[in-house]
């Protein structure tokens, strides 16, 4: 005997019996006719599922948008709001876009059948229905969408804990180079060096994607993008592409998305090291760091917010305190005396 469900179960109720599982999955029916809908539901509600009904398009979109349901049983022609209609926006909407919809049709046309697919069905069902057949079709997506949840709730997690030890993370859509997702941190930093908010992905991030996606379908490391903000670099790298690749042609032109983990360092060790090397001031050790990275006297002062003439005065002191007479002999003295600053330890 199936478990029976409580009217106003919740998704931590029984299992049903079909698929074995430890909680009773909610179905979300939508159909304008509650004739054609009580069949169904008894059926649904005898096997031990928790059945959610909407008569119309946009009580359904309120419907699964607050109860967030496991299927949603859809039916292709209704007044106003049609199925193919609340298919996309449910598929529009992040909270909804993982529920597998199933189409319940009397249009048996091929053209009406790639509209509900292309609406974002994942299958369909001919009227009259039969509440065997449905079960069946449902159990195949349940499982597969189950198997979808889990692997984003895993990979969210992961984000989370690169976030959490200082990395931040992005997902950059290939198709259209969108920003889907960030964590708040990764937010902080496009924001800090780059002046852009989601969707916007960086232009100079997206170029870099673009440029070395062949690399990365091929698996291998691509080099990594590093952005500049004074003493301070952010560092791109391109880490694994997610989302489903075995989705036929369609999800393969589709492309996925392109998981990016970012990283902000800091050269203030290197300038307080450069600073207590030489007794310099802090103004003189960035002076001397960007002689060290090759700058020349105009693009130190855009940098420091200084005329070419000061940061000229400030290299005749510099070269006072470390005895040399040249940009070159200074740029090599620092070296030599602050590891920091050598390509090994990332300067």
């Amino acid at each position: 005997m199936p478990h029976p469900v409580e009217p106003h179960a919740t998704s931590a109720g029984f299992a049903p019996a079909p698929l074995q599982l430890t909680d009773s999955l909610v179905v979300l029916i939508v159909d304008d006719v509650p004739d054609n809908v009580a069949p169904l539901h008894d059926a649904l509600d005898e096997a031990g599922y928790t059945v959610l009904v909407a008569l119309d398009g946009e009580s359904a979109i309120r419907r699964a948008t607050q109860a967030l349901p496991d299927v949603v049983l859809l039916d292709a022609v209704m007044p106003g709001l049609d199925g193919f209609e609340v298919a996309r926006q449910l598929k529009a909407q992040p909270a909804t876009a993982h529920i597998p919809i199933i189409f319940m049709t009397g249009l048996t046309d091929t053209e009406h059948l790639v509209a509900a697919l292309d609406a974002g069905g994942a299958d369909y069902v001919t009227k009259p229905i039969k509440p065997r057949e449905v079960m069946a079709r449902m159990g195949v997506h349940l499982r597969t969408a189950r198997h979808v949840r889990q692997g984003a709730v895993e990979r969210s997690q992961a984000r989370n804990a690169l976030d959490a030890f200082g990395y931040a993370t992005i997902t950059v859509r290939e198709r259209d180079g969108r920003l889907m997702w960030q964590t708040p941190l990764a937010r902080d930093l496009l924001r800090n060096y780059c002046g852009t908010e989601a969707p916007t992905t960086p232009p100079a991030v997206l170029q870099w994607l673009r440029r070395h996606l062949g690399e990365a379908l091929d698996q291998r490391e691509p080099p990594r993008l590093t952005l500049e903000n004074g003493p301070r670099r952010l560092t791109f790298r391109l880490h694994q592409r997610v989302g489903d690749q075995d989705g036929g042609e369609e999800g393969a032109e589709a492309g996925g998305d392109w998981l990016i983990v970012m990283q902000e360092t800091s050269d203030a060790s290197v300038l307080s090291s450069l600073a207590g090397s030489f007794g310099l001031t802090a103004r003189e050790a960035e002076v001397l760091y960007w002689v060290v990275k090759g700058k020349i006297n105009r693009d130190i002062g855009d940098i420091l917010g200084a005329s070419p003439a000061t940061v000229k005065k400030h290299l005749e002191r510099i070269y006072a305190k470390l005895g040399v007479e040249t940009r070159t002999a200074a740029a090599a003295m620092a070296i030599n005396r602050v590891p920091l600053l050598q390509p090994q330890h990332g300067g």
